[in-house]
Formats: structure tokens, sequence, C-alpha cells
């Protein structure tokens, strides 16, 4: 019992040295705080180059250093008035920055084995679940069913989402007004390369977490999982027309929450 009351004494004095640090930083933006702030939060990129040393060939040290690049991304976004936690919030941005870097390398990220047939099973598993439950299962209803742990699938599904970048221009028939594409989501009109920029591609997998479970469901297997309209439809028990307006829906949503105007 003494021990767990030091953990905690010992947690709550590193968070609140964390958040004078980054209030500091905000007013100052100080080389010296920030450095600060990268030695204080070191482990959450030690913690990230360790998960991919195992995926990839690069080294430690060289992912260890592409993870501080993160970490310090993250400390000169992350505004304390928003209420997040700086951890949670500073993940994304490490772990986007390792991936960014491997695919500038054409390095192939390895996906395990387990993974994969653990992947390959949820989809029939989401497929029975929906038609159980007359609604798209949750990541807690199929971790269950897999008999794995919520963290350990929404590693999976982060792995599988992350195989390869996304395209901009993938145009997706609405079926009603022509096609969309997730190009429309980007602030910057003129930015139409082949891969989605990591800040943008960060703010969209938030963004999507925002959306209703059924919509949200509809735009990954759709984007994120290379399914066709027809196949998603099949999957999910619903008509192509649903999976049509469910895309046009999700994206409409995902333009408002992420702040972009139409022309």
């Amino acid at each position: 019992m003494p021990n767990q009351t030091t953990d905690e004494t010992s947690t709550n004095k590193l968070k609140h040295e964390n958040s004078q640090l980054l209030r500091e930083y905000q007013q100052s933006r100080s080389e010296r705080v920030r450095n600060q702030l990268v030695k204080l939060n070191f482990g959450l990129a030690r913690k990230e180059a360790h998960y991919w040393i195992n995926q990839c060939n690069e080294s430690y040290e060289d992912l260890l250093q592409v993870a501080c690049m993160g970490l310090i991304r993250a400390i000169e976004k992350f505004e304390l008035s928003k209420g997040n936690a700086f951890s949670s919030y500073a993940m994304p941005y490490i772990r986007g920055e390792i991936q960014h870097y491997l695919r500038d390398k054409g390095v192939t990220v390895r996906i395990p084995r387990r993974w994969l047939a653990l992947q390959q099973q949820a989809v029939g598993l989401s497929r029975s679940l929906s038609e159980q439950y007359n609604r798209p299962p949750t990541d807690s209803e199929l971790a269950a069913a897999l008999a794995i742990s919520l963290s350990e699938w929404q590693e999976i599904k982060l792995a599988w989402i992350n195989r390869a970048p996304l395209s901009l221009d993938v145009p997706i028939q609405d079926g009603e007004e022509g096609s969309t594409c997730l190009g429309e989501l980007v602030p910057d009109k003129n930015y139409r390369s082949f891969q989605l920029a990591q800040e943008d591609k960060i703010r969209l997998q938030q963004a999507l977490i925002q959306l209703e479970q059924r919509t949200r469901d509809v735009v990954e297997f759709v984007f994120f999982y290379d399914l066709t309209q027809k196949q998603v439809a099949a999957h999910l028990g619903i008509s192509v027309v649903t999976v049509s307006r469910q895309v046009k829906k999700g994206l409409d949503m995902l333009k408002k929450i992420m702040g972009v105007t139409e022309d």
C-alpha cells in the first residue's frame, strides 16, 4: 500500500511539472523549456520506438530520433486550454512521425501473422455480430469476441489502417451526386499530392472518432480497408444505396468537424 501511494504521488508530481513547463513554453517558446519537456516525456518516444523496432529493420537509435521529432512537434502544438492529457495528445504525433519516416524510406511495415489472422477473423465476426445486434459491433464487443484486450484490437486496427499511404484522390461514387474523395477534407485546395499530409491524417483519425458508429464503420471500411461499396453492403447486411448515403454523410460530417468550408 505505501508503494502505491508513493507511485501516485510521483505520477501527480510529474503531471504537475509537465503542466507548469507546458504553460511556460506556450508563453516563452524557450528552447531551454522545450528541451526540459522532451527530457520529461522522453519515455513516450522510447516506448513507441521500442514498438516499431519489431515491425521493421531500422535501428532503434534512428527510430528514437524520429520519435523525438514527433514529440517536439506535439509540444509545439499542444494547447493547455483544451484540457487534453499531453501523453494522449502526443502519441499520434510520435507514431505518425515514425510512420512518415518509414514510408519515405520505402520500408515495408510488417504486421504480425497473429494480427493478420485476427483481422481476417474480425471481418467475419463483425458481420455475425451486426446481424445479432442489428447494428455494427463496437470495438469492445469485437475485442471480446476475439478474446483479446480492447487495446490490442485497437493496435491491430491501427496497424492495418497505416499499412499503406492514404490516397487523397481515390473517387468514391455516391450514386446520387457523382463522386467524392478524401482530398475534399484537406483545407489547402492546392494540396493534392499522392499521400495525405501526416498532420492532416492525424486530424482525420481524431475526427473519425466523433462520428456515430454506423457511419464511422462504413467510412473506415471504404477508405481504410479497401472494400468496395458492394462488399461493405454485404459485410454489414445493408443496401449499396445505404452505404453510398453513409459515405456521403460521413464525409460531410468530417468536413464540418475539421472545419473545411465549401467553395
